[in-house]
């Protein structure tokens, strides 16, 4: 008497464990997506606390450079770009942040966004899980984004999550699209 699997045995083993192993292989995107959105939502609430204490030491917010999104506002003369993943350091050598950061994934940008007078600012990310509860949604549930601003490096993904200074709100002054 042989012991041992037959063809269809096996068959059905190899097709339940590659049926688990999707669903696994599923969930496990859909968590990494949301541990990298809970990071650019604590990023941004960092540097709000930065630019808060720069408004504190100034008596105004950094400017930006709207091509690039990049807070204004760095270097030997305050006029310098901070680039998203270095420091940013005033004229005097006050440190507001020791790393200014960086979108997790390569590719995507922060945008950083302040008003003519210094007076307010907004920031804005790009939130993988469009089902976030923070990534706006039109009258019939679906996602939108700030029209015309872009959240990665070839300015083809729109921006759909934002914070700004306590006097104005993320997205005033924009479009929302939705998507």
């Amino acid at each position: 008497m042989k012991k041992g699997f037959t063809l269809i045995e096996l068959l059905v083993s190899i097709t339940i464990i590659g049926i688990l192993a999707s669903i696994g292989l599923g969930t496990f995107q859909n968590s990494q997506k949301k541990s990298r959105d809970t990071r650019r939502k604590n990023d941004l609430k960092q540097v709000s606390l930065a630019l808060e204490a720069y408004l504190n030491d100034k008596g105004q917010y950094p400017g930006d450079n709207s091509d690039s999104g990049q807070i204004y506002g760095c270097g030997a003369d305050d006029e310098s770009l901070c680039d998203w993943g270095d420091e940013f350091t005033d004229q005097y050598g006050t440190v507001y942040m020791v790393e200014i950061p960086a979108d997790p994934t390569l590719g995507y940008t922060y945008d950083y966004d302040a008003d003519d007078t210094g007076t307010s600012y907004q920031i804005y990310a790009r939130l993988e899980n469009e089902n976030d509860r923070d990534v706006p949604k039109d009258a019939d549930g679906n996602p939108q984004s700030y029209q015309g601003l872009y959240c990665d490096s070839a300015a083809s993904i729109q921006c759909n999550y934002g914070t700004s200074s306590s006097n104005t709100t993320a997205g005033a002054s924009r479009t929302l699209v939705t998507e």
